[in-house]
């Protein structure tokens, strides 16, 4: 899912052929998962420093190329959030665009820059976080083969490209081996992981790899958002003219 891109701690010194392989990695994970649409219904479980949990359900639907999609994320549950949709218009060369819609005011709010890098909603996931990341924004090192969770894994580092705005200094992604899904990404400011993203239960859904289940934790918070795909498909039919702030304003 979309949601869900990389960027890179700092960058090590790699030969020409590791760092082509690093990207030839990203790219083969991004082919796989090409798909002219997406839809899902899903679970937000937020786990405060303390344990509390609270949840959310939202619809998400996708369509278009990877670079140049257009998605919108819409609150169902609870009462107090229904309606409350973000529209997020997605570009090959520069950050995307986003608006919330907000129904109790029946108005829209520019997501700003420098508001990127905020908490969505009381959740765990930035402005940012829920961008779709093309393998062309940012640059690429291999930094060998490891094992987690008992999966063997490429582990990529990338960098945003000049140009293109992040919070994050750099990321470690994790891919597998055995399907090129990603299984983990560690975010970086300035050396410190401040996001992880963990994948799991990853499922062949259509053809495509897939994580049911992703698991963002704030290290600095102490807090972490498992949010789980329900009612997952692709290359379902949509129209483009229902991802517009015009159609955020008629409820789509």
């Amino acid at each position: 899912m979309p949601l869900i891109g990389a960027a890179l701690a700092f960058m090590l010194a790699a030969s020409p052929a590791a760092a082509q392989d690093a990207r030839q990695v990203m790219e083969e994970a991004q082919r796989r998962t090409e798909a002219t649409s997406q839809h899902y219904e899903g679970l937000l479980q937020v786990v405060d420093s303390k344990g509390k949990i609270s949840d959310k359900r939202w619809v998400y639907d996708r369509v278009g190329s990877h670079g140049r999609s257009k998605s919108v994320l819409t609150f169902v549950q609870p009462a107090e959030v229904k309606g409350v949709a973000l529209l997020v218009v997605n570009f090959p060369d520069r950050a995307s665009d986003q608006w919330m819609w907000t129904p109790a005011i029946q108005r829209e709010r520019r997501i700003a820059l420098q508001d990127r890098s905020t908490r969505f909603f009381g959740t765990d996931f930035s402005f940012e976080d829920l961008e779709e990341r093309d393998t062309g924004q940012y640059d690429y090192t291999m930094l060998g083969e490891e094992s987690l969770e008992g999966v063997a894994c490429w582990k990529v580092e990338s960098r945003p490209r000049k140009g293109k705005s992040s919070q994050y200094t750099s990321s470690i992604v994790w891919v597998r081996k055995d399907n090129y899904a990603f299984q983990r990404i560690e975010n970086f400011i300035k050396g410190a992981v401040v996001r992880r993203l963990r994948y799991s239960k990853i499922e062949n859904v259509q053809g495509i790899w897939t994580a049911r289940v992703l698991e963002m934790a704030d290290l600095k918070r102490n807090s972490r958002t498992i949010l789980t795909f329900e009612k997952l498909e692709y290359n379902v039919p949509m129209k483009e003219e229902n991802f517009t702030l015009q159609a955020l304003r008629r409820g789509r």
